[in-house]
């Protein structure tokens, strides 16, 4: 693998499938990614074209709080975690979101 490569899978941690992203990629060309609360909207955009062989048009980034939970009598806080809402062009698809 090339050092290129790499980086992109360290930006792109993973995948959000819900209904209403499926609902997005079906009907808008959208695709959501958990990514590297650290990266920038030029880093997400390299790193996706490089993985999924597509061309991306525009890339939304949203920062999201973590929840506060429950553990028996103690209140926890899970980590706060970075959004990536990518449009890519009409007509290409990404064999990942394919099939779900």
């Amino acid at each position: 693998m090339s050092d290129d490569l790499i980086k992109a899978y360290n930006i792109i941690k993973r995948p959000i499938l819900t209904e209403k992203t499926l609902l997005q990629k079906n009907l808008y060309n959208k695709l959501t990614f958990e990514v590297d609360p650290r990266a920038n909207k030029i880093e997400i955009r390299k790193a996706v074209e490089l993985i999924f062989k597509v061309d991306v048009i525009d890339v939304q980034t949203i920062k999201m709080k973590g929840k506060s939970k429950r553990v028996g009598r103690y209140w926890t806080k899970r980590p706060d975690w970075k959004k990536a809402v990518v449009t890519i062009k009409p007509g290409q698809k990404v064999e990942l979101f394919e099939g779900v």
